[in-house]
């Protein structure tokens, strides 16, 4: 039979063949496909690469012609710029990033959402963020860490997926009365069933291993209709990342928010229950349709005891997330105060007494 060698149209992983099942089968989505579907897959693939318009080819080599790539030989980190960019820092880490060279068309992006929050705006809402803290080390606030505030666009994979649902349930209504000096209290259960074919639009998963990914997702959500297709104009004056997870990386990402946010519509069908215990639950992505973006961070990181703390503010809606660290001999000089005011009311209380 003839050796074929072919990417999962639904993830990009590689495909193996199933000799017990003779179709060609993907370890990341469980997908699988017969020879003549890939064939007829592979058609596709070739049809499109021909027909590729000349506006999009000339789009990738102007990408690689224009853009630089900076590494930091501290952290890793990849740092895409224009090419007016002479030099910089790593955002992550504040060690100096030296230019490596270009990155190839393959990173990019279809689209990009252009920053809405301007640097001024960004460094306003670090300050307001601050004074609401009275325990941030002293000079967190100061100008040279304001300084290091970066206009950073993050590589995403956005995803449209399609997934099937099933949840069986027992739901309980309890109901409890008075009557004359008996308190009664009636349960009723239901067999309860739910099938559903689910449409998620515009799932996102940040495409660079060393950014935190629960602080990517407390940035969300993004406004997608003021995307605008890619052009290079949008990087001067700010950054971009180069993912390093490409989209078979990333499916199990992908895959586990579709069936939490597919187990939570399924669940929140069934409300009119004092209690539900789901006792099934078959949950699969069926398809995936991906696109890659640059959505606008503002992005902070600051060192404090050997420890770095990152800060994140979503340049479309400034929101803004992170962990603050804790001036402890702050906290405990606070603390003392507030434990001698305790000490003393309690002593005058029980003088008066």
């Amino acid at each position: 039979m003839e050796s074929l060698a072919y990417k999962c149209p639904n993830c990009s992983a590689d495909l193996k063949f199933n000799a017990k099942t003779q179709t060609f089968t993907c370890e990341y989505c469980s997908s699988s496909f017969t020879e003549a579907e890939m064939k007829q897959i592979a058609a596709s693939q070739e049809q499109y690469a021909a027909q590729r318009p000349e506006e999009e080819i000339q789009t990738d080599q102007e990408f690689a012609e224009h853009t630089s790539v900076y590494s930091c030989d501290s952290c890793g980190a990849s740092i895409m710029a224009d090419d007016t960019t002479a030099a910089t820092f790593c955002y992550y880490c504040h060690n100096p990033v030296i230019l490596k060279g270009r990155v190839s068309g393959d990173f990019r992006p279809s689209y990009v959402l252009p920053f809405q929050i301007d640097r001024a705006a960004a460094v306003e809402h670090f300050r307001s963020w601050c004074k609401k803290r009275w325990f941030l080390p002293r000079n967190f606030l100061s100008e040279a860490q304001q300084e290091k505030i970066t206009g950073l666009y993050v590589p995403f994979w956005v995803t449209d997926v399609d997934v099937n649902g099933e949840m069986d349930a027992l739901g309980k209504k309890i109901r409890s009365w008075t009557s004359g000096s008996y308190r009664y209290t009636e349960t009723r259960e239901y067999a309860l069933t739910r099938k559903a074919k689910i449409v998620l639009r515009g799932l996102p998963a940040d495409g660079a291993s060393h950014i935190d990914d629960e602080l990517m997702e407390a940035v969300e959500p993004f406004d997608y209709r003021q995307v605008k297709p890619f052009a290079m104009q949008y990087l001067s004056g700010f950054f971009a990342e180069k993912y390093d997870m490409d989209m078979a990386a990333m499916f199990p990402r992908i895959q586990k928010r579709a069936v939490q946010a597919s187990d939570t519509l399924l669940r929140g069908t069934m409300k009119n229950y004092t209690t539900v215990s789901v006792t099934r639950s078959d949950i699969k992505v069926m398809n995936t349709t991906w696109q890659y973006m640059l959505l606008p961070v503002w992005f902070m990181s600051y060192k404090y005891n050997g420890k770095i703390y990152e800060f994140a503010l979503n340049g479309q809606s400034a929101k803004f997330v992170g962990n603050p660290p804790l001036n402890k001999p702050r906290v405990a000089w606070v603390s003392a105060l507030i434990g001698l005011a305790a000490a003393a009311i309690a002593a005058g209380v029980g003088a008066f007494i």
